[in-house]
Order: C-alpha cells, then structure tokens, then sequence
C-alpha cells in the first residue's frame, strides 16, 4: 500500500532565508546576511560589547575568546562544514552586529547550533528568528538534525528551542543541557513560524496605522505643493494627535509651528510623511532615525519607477530605512487613511476622506487610488483603511494583507495589483486570509505580449494571465474584471450574509431586466427556480391576474410600495431561495423614494423574524441621480446598476462560499521516491552537457525515482540493441526517438508505432538514422527508446512550465493532438494539495470523457490525482527542472492505473538566489 503523509513547506520569506530584512518582536527590524571573513573586527567588537553573562552563555568563559574562536565565524565559504548568519543594525552611523547564529557539522546530518544576541536587542525574538532561518539553510546541505549544549541558567536560550516546535530531546549534566533536535519542518514548527511572522508584521504595521504624533517633511505654505494638501488632509480630517509641520524655511504652516528639521521635534514621533525631492529623501531617514520615528511613508517620486538610478536610489532608501529599525510605504504613493474614529488618520494628498466603514483597501496605483477614494466616498462605501503602496519597496500587499487579519475593523480587502513581488508569499499569506475574510483583487496587465517563446506544449500553453488565474483559484482571492465591479462585490460582502448556496430569487417591476438577470444568474453558475406551489399560491393572493409568480416574480409595472415589501418577505421567508435580487424600474405612478423605502422594510420585516442568513441585492434603475446603497434597521442593503451586475456579485461570493466550505487540502509526501538520486541525475546532466532537454534514459530514471508509472523497455543506440530490448518485452512495440535537440518527435518522423516483429524494429531504427542525415544532424539522434505498445485507455497530459515571476506550473488536461487543437487545458501554481489535484481533473471541459461517456469507459482518476502530486513533489524538490511534458499519458479504467506513454523534461542550473523551496534530505533515504 502507498504510504502518503502530510508535508510541511516553511512559509517563503520576502527576499531569502539566508539575506534580507528581520521583523523582530517589538516591530522594528534589521538586516540579515551570511558572515563574510571582512567581518572579522565587527565580530570583535560585538563579541567585546557582550555582557559577562552573555559572553559566558554563548562561549562558557566571561573571558574574551581568542581568534581561533572568532576567524570560524567569520567564513561561512563552505556551508557543508559551517555556516554563521549576521543580524545587524545602524547604530552611530555603522552597521553594528547585533546577534549572530552559527552551526558546526558534527556528521553529515548532524550539526551543533550557537546563537548570541547583543544584551540591548534581547527579548525581541532574534534568537528565535535566527534558528529558524539557519535550521532551512542546514536542511539545503542535509543536516536534519541540530545539538546545542547550554547552562541551565540560560532561560532565553532555553525559550528559543522551546518556542521552535522542533522535536527534541534534552540531556542534563554537571549544569549544562545538552538538547538534540529534528530540524526538519513539521506541523507545529511552520505553523510557530506562521504565527511569528504574522505577530511580528502586525507589530511593524501599527505605528502606521496608529501613529500618535505624525511629522509631515516637506510641509509647506503653498496650496500648488503635495506638502501643503498633506497638511491640509491631517488637520481638516482631524487627525487624533499632534501633527508637526517639518520645514527649514517656514516658521509656522497650516497655523501649526514649523520645526526645521525631524530631529529638532521635541517630542516624540511615531509615523513621518515625506513629500521633498528625492536627493533629500535619504537625509531626511537619518533624521527621522535620530528623532526615533518608526514609520516612514515617502510620497517623493523619482526612484526605481524612472529606471537603474533610480532604483539604485531606491535600495539605498530601503537599506538605510532597515538599518534603522524602521519601515516605509513607497516610494512614489499617495499616502495612507485609517477612518477608525480614535485616530482619524488623512496622511495623503487626497482631498476625499471615505465614510468609515468595514473594507480596507491597498492600491499600486496612486493615481487609480485618488479615483476609488472618489468613487467610495460618492458610493457612500465605508473603508477602514485605504493604503497607496507605490514602489513596494518594503511594505507590500503581503504585510497588509497579514495585518487586516487580525484586525476587528476589516472585514473585506480589496487591492489593485499590476505585479507580483513575491507570489509564493502571497499564495501562502492569501489562503490562509480567505479562509476568514474574502480578498477581491483586480490584476493588471492581463495581455499575453509579454509571453516568451516556449518550447514545450505546457509552456505555450500558459500565456501571462495564467499564473494569476491559477493562484487565484487556488487561494480563494475573488477575481473582478472592473472598478465598479469590485466595488458592487465589497459592498454585498461587507454588509451582507454569505451565500450558502445557489438558487436565486428575483423580484422585479417589469419583465425584461427579470429576464436579463435570470440569464445572468444561469450563465454565472446560479440557479433561478420556480417557487415552491405555496409561494406562488399566495403571491397570487395579492398580486394582479397578469403578475408572473414563478420566479422571476414580476409584479408589472404598476406594483405599489406594498407589493415590493410583500413579495419580499414572502420570498426571503421560503426555503427554495438562497439570495434575492430586487430589481425597481421607475415605469409606473409610484414615487421612487417610496418603492426604496418598501424594499429596505420588507428585509427588515423578515430579519426581525430571525431569518438573517439570506442576502438580498437592490436594482434601483433610476438613471437621473446616484442611488445609494439603502439602509433599513441594524442593516446596509447594497445596491447595483444594472441585473447582470447583481447576478455577477452572487455568482462570486456563492464561489467564495465553495472555496471556503472545502476542507483545505494537505500537500503530500510519498515515502517511496528517491528524490536526492532523481536530483543527482538531473544535476549530472547539466554538468555533462548545460542546460537543456534530458535524454530518454535520463527521463525514465528521474520518472522512477518519483515512482511514476512508465512501462518497462530501455535505450538502444543500434539496432542490435533495439531488437534485443523488443525481443524482451514482448511484441507489439514502440519505437521513439531519443534526442536531446529534438522537442516533438512526431514533427520529425521520430515515432513508429505498433511494430509487431524484429524486421520492423531494425527498420524503424534505420528510417530514422537515415532521416537526420538527410536535414544534416545526423548527431541529433542519441538512439531510440524501446517500449511495449500499450493500447486502450483515454489520452491525457500532464506538463509543468516555470514562471519568471510565480515559478512552476503544473497544468492538466487532454493529451495528444487534442491538447494543441482544443486547448482545454487546467493551470496551478505549486506546490499543489490533494484539492488542487481534484479540482484540476474535473475543471477541465473532457472531464465527461474521464468520467465515462458512450463507448468510452471511465478512466481511474484516483491514479491521476496521485501522478499530479507525485510530479508536484519532483518539482519541488529538484529545482532544476524548468520544464516537463508527459503527453500523452494513457488513463486506463478505475484500478488498472495510467501508463505515461512519452516524456521530456528540461533542466538548467539552479541558482543559490533563489529560495529554498523543497526539502534536501526526503523521506526514506
């Protein structure tokens, strides 16, 4: 029987587990490296700065230690034997060393962990930060295991393994503990990690949010400059706090006394809004870092946005920032509001502050973003928080989305994206999100112009919105095409009930938009059936000989305020609906206000009876003034323009339902692969020939090593060998070319099928020596791949691609010539879980022929859910496959398995930048 476990991917960092910022506890951060030899007199120094406690905890002598101690963790040249990470700070103007981590090999999967922290930096997680971060480096070289010894005494030593969720075991001697741990990443050691992350990011985030004081740099008495609306926003929005105009050439700005500089501010401040020219950005940080602000947002424009000058300005505003402790937003935004009445925060130059409400909303888009403040604030939309996040240079969506999630005052997210920084984070943070508050996010830049020439079937196949329509499915981010869309969707889901299930209601005063929001609700996945006899029944009761009682229920034109509420309540009290569309068209004697007002009674009527768990929509088409959304007792019922737009907002928050409901699946481990001799093949490859397509031989070795179906044969470079291997197996055979250049064998008569005797094996082989020799690459041909003829069964395909942005993809879908022609073919990012292997299979428009249709039986899909995780879990962890084509793969019936029938696989060097994503040492070897 197969054994299958859960497997447990640590959560990727913004840059790398190896460099990069640290969020400590208290919020602030700091940067992390690997040490270098030219950190030798920092070493000293920090070492010299070291309480004599700490000095003896980490070195067990409160004497200095000598440099036989100090020289090895300043060489981390060979991370096989050692490895020493740096966190440092800017401390007087110098990057300061302020803890350091360090393992030894004790063997090749053991090695000895020390850690120190400077005594003025205790206590803010560092030590816990560091074992995680070194415990993923170790595992990429193949250490599983780490041993420490420490005093008994050393408390927060004795917290840093605690707090791990590592197993371990602890040995106690004359004083000292020695504790052993499996480094390996486990359930309760990522989710210690999430946790961490998330509190450490929340902790970074608040001083934006909630500052107490705010400096606004670059304040100014002239009404043309983004100073001047800065100041105007905070102090007309009256911001809860006091606010500090900071110019060297005004005495007072906005009746507000001017101090020239942030450090000359006399008390203390939390948050500084930084509107000057971008040559004087980088003065102003240090500035502010003397003053101790924590939070930067810098409005200046000027930096990686206008080319490489600016985006080498950039990384210096960011180094210098970090060094610092501190965070920013931007560069090049247009600030951040937080509507909470306790703080009252305008720190952009919008002149629209948004009514207070239950949606935050983060936008790249400084421009588009004065535009959704308009258009929220005229929608009478509640938001909670609108952040503008500019370059990304530090805080993106990322840390955002981690700190609406605890946060009581948001409810929904809505963001505007043009790029991913780091969309394996955002997979990780944004599912684990959506499980508790929907994200509805508009992408831009949807075009395929961008897409590269692609060698393979699966890469051709994946244009550049792929990836993102991948990630979104699987993450449950709810996707809008527009605008207007977004903001119908947020309104319906920050004031109303979830849909549980499908089946519509609609209530309208004339037939046509009935009819066109029925055929919405159909189109997008919704169901509109008849009432139940009863409900119509008594609907006749009150309504005229001509009314339509069915569903849609149309009252005609002439329906008075009493038939709205009526109807209502009757509909929203049955058990055949889920939700409710009504739909008001101004054609008869009645007053507007008046139907409104019967709308908004009619769902209070029925929430009083307790039914609270139906979502309605109102369809006001009254075309001479805005029509807000209405209000009734405890409730906000949300309106839309037109019936489609409403059909469209129940078809995606009945989506969010299905995706929430699912139990969320688990990414699997097989112990039977022998993932480390697959990666050794690949990685002897590359050595042997650079990067490229493996051979045939390669495949079928790689494949095995995963446990993948392939059926039995060998390589043959003769046809001596060709008719030896088919004698073997057994008559009726295939012949294939093995070639290293050639990507689709059948373009170049490169396959012979249902050869059934030793003649036609010998002549295959031939017909194909004398096919490269006639285009003139007779060297293109390494040999042919042997394998028995394997018939019956449907043709499906499986490929993966890799992403410049969002890494690997896997796609599924019908395979042979049908994956060219008809394209119906299913994308996810990985790694996938047991869900996203189902949902794949039965998303694809031939799933009917999978499931059995006319003579066609059914093909075993449990065995096509296993091959999409096994080569999930290849991917993972042999970075250096780039690109994987099994098409076609032969589906047989239930029980009787798939037989991957052709295969090709590209690999290229793996670079140590990029980050670890899959496990060095599996299960099992």
């Amino acid at each position: 029987m197969m054994k299958v476990k859960p497997l447990y991917l640590p959560a990727p960092y913004q840059e790398a587990a190896h460099y990069g910022r640290l969020i400590l506890r208290d919020g602030t951060t700091a940067n992390l490296r690997v040490s270098l030899p030219q950190d030798r007199d920092a070493m000293v120094d920090f070492i010299k700065g070291l309480s004599l406690e700490s000095r003896l905890m980490r070195f067990f002598s409160h004497s200095k230690p000598g440099m036989e101690v100090i020289d090895p963790l300043c060489d981390s040249s060979n991370p096989d034997e050692a490895m020493t990470l740096i966190v440092s700070r800017t401390i007087e103007g110098e990057d300061t060393i302020i803890g350091t981590a360090s393992y030894f090999a004790v063997d090749k999967k053991t090695a000895e962990f020390a850690v120190v922290v400077d005594d003025k930096f205790q206590k803010r997680g560092i030590g816990s930060l560091l074992l995680e971060r070194l415990s993923l480096l170790a595992i990429s070289r193949g250490f599983v295991n780490f041993t420490a010894v420490t005093h008994v005494k050393n408390k927060p030593m004795l917290e840093v393994f605690h707090n791990s969720g590592f197993e371990m075991t602890k040995e106690w001697e004359a004083g000292y503990i020695t504790l052993k741990m499996t480094v390996l990443p486990g359930q309760e050691s990522v989710q210690r990690s999430e946790l961490r992350d998330l509190m450490f990011t929340t902790a970074s985030l608040r001083p934006f949010f909630k500052p107490e004081s705010v400096a606004v740099v670059g304040a100014s008495r002239n009404p043309a400059s983004i100073g001047y609306r800065i100041m105007e926003a905070l102090v007309s929005n009256r911001f809860q706090g006091p606010i500090y105009p900071v110019n060297p050439k005004a005495k007072v700005v906005s009746s507000i006394k001017c101090c020239p500089t942030v450090d000359a501010i006399p008390e203390p401040v939390d948050l500084a809004v930084i509107a000057v020219p971008k040559e004087l950005v980088l003065t102003v940080v240090d500035d502010c870092a003397r003053r101790g602000v924590r939070a930067l947002v810098v409005i200046s424009a000027g930096f990686s946005e206008v080319g490489a000058e600016g985006k080498r300005l950039q990384d210096s505003l960011v180094q210098k920032a970090r060094g610092y402790g501190m965070r920013l937003i931007g560069p090049n935004c247009l600030g951040i509001l937080n509507t909470d009445p306790l703080v009252r925060l305008n720190a952009s130059f919008s002149p629209v502050f948004p009514p207070e409400g239950k949606i935050a909303m983060a936008s790249q888009s400084g421009a588009l973003g004065l535009a959704i403040l308009a258009l929220a604030k005229r929608r009478d939309l509640g938001l909670s928080m609108f952040v503008s996040i500019g370059n990304k240079a530090d805080i993106s969506g990322n840390d955002l989305l981690q700190y609406w999630e605890e946060d009581p005052g948001t409810d929904v997210v809505l963001l505007y994206l043009e790029a991913f920084k780091n969309p394996r984070r955002f997979a990780r943070i944004a599912r684990r999100f959506s499980r508790k508050k929907p994200i509805i996010c508009i992408k831009g830049g949807r075009s395929d112009a961008g897409m590269r020439a692609a060698g393979s079937h699966t890469a051709a196949l994946a244009g550049s919105d792929v990836p993102v329509e991948a990630l979104f499915s699987q993450t449950g981010v709810i996707r809008s095409e527009s605008l207007e869309e977004m903001f119908d969707i947020a309104a319906a889901m920050a004031c109303q009930p979830r849909l549980r299930n499908n089946r519509i209601g609609i209530v309208t005063n004339a037939g046509g938009p009935g009819i066109l929001c029925a055929d919405a609700c159909e189109t997008n996945g919704l169901v509109v059936e008849s009432l139940p006899e009863d409900i119509q029944k008594n609907l006749a009761a009150f309504l005229p000989s001509a009314a339509g009682v069915s569903n849609p229920v149309d009252m005609i034109a002439s329906a008075p305020p009493e038939h709205y509420r009526k109807t209502i309540e009757m509909m929203l009290s049955s058990d055949s609906i889920d939700g409710l569309i009504v739909i008001y068209i101004p054609v008869g004697l009645a007053e507007d206000e008046d139907i409104l007002k019967a709308i908004s009674d009619g769902v209070s009527d029925v929430r009083s009876k307790g039914i609270k768990d139906k979502p309605v929509i109102a369809v006001p088409m009254i075309w001479d003034r805005e029509i807000l959304p209405l209000k009734t007792k405890g409730e906000t019922i949300p309106t839309c323009t037109f019936p489609e737009s409403a059909a469209k907002v129940f078809s995606r928050m009945y989506e969010y339902s299905c995706w929430r409901n699912v139990v969320p699946g688990n990414i699997l481990d097989f112990e039977d692969v022998s993932s480390q001799r697959a990666r050794e093949i690949c990685q002897r490859a590359i050595k042997q020939r650079g990067k490229g397509w493996l051979s045939a031989s390669e495949v079928m070795a790689v494949l095995k090593c995963f446990g993948l179906p392939v059926p039995e044969g060998g390589v043959a470079t003769t046809p001596d060998e060709a008719a030896s291997i088919a004698n073997s197996i057994g008559y009726p055979v295939v012949i294939k070319l093995d070639s290293t250049e050639v990507v689709h064998k059948t373009d170049v008569g490169g396959v012979f099928l249902n050869i059934d005797r030793e003649e036609g094996v010998r002549k295959a082989f031939a017909t194909m020596q004398d096919n490269f020799v006639r285009i003139g690459k007779p060297d293109a041909m390494a040999g042919v791949l042997v394998q028995p003829m394997v018939k019956g069964g449907i043709e499906v395909m499986i490929g993966v691609t890799e992403d410049p942005i969002f890494g690997p993809l896997i796609a599924f879908g019908l395979g042979g010539i049908h994956v060219d022609i008809m394209k119906d073919v299913v994308f996810r990012v990985t790694p996938l879980t047991d869900h996203d292997a189902s949902t794949m299979i039965r998303e694809i428009r031939g799933f009917k022929l999978l499931e059995g249709f006319r003579s066609y039986p059914p093909a075993d899909i449990k065995s096509l859910e296993e091959i999409l995780l096994r080569i999930s879990l290849m991917i993972e962890e042999i970075p250096e496959i780039k690109e994987l084509d099994l098409n076609p793969i032969s589906a047989m019936a239930p029980g009787q398995g798939c037989v991957i029938l052709d295969a090709r696989i590209r690999v290229e060097p793996f670079s140590e930048e990029q980050p670890i994503r899959y496990k060095a040492v599996p299960t099992g070897e």
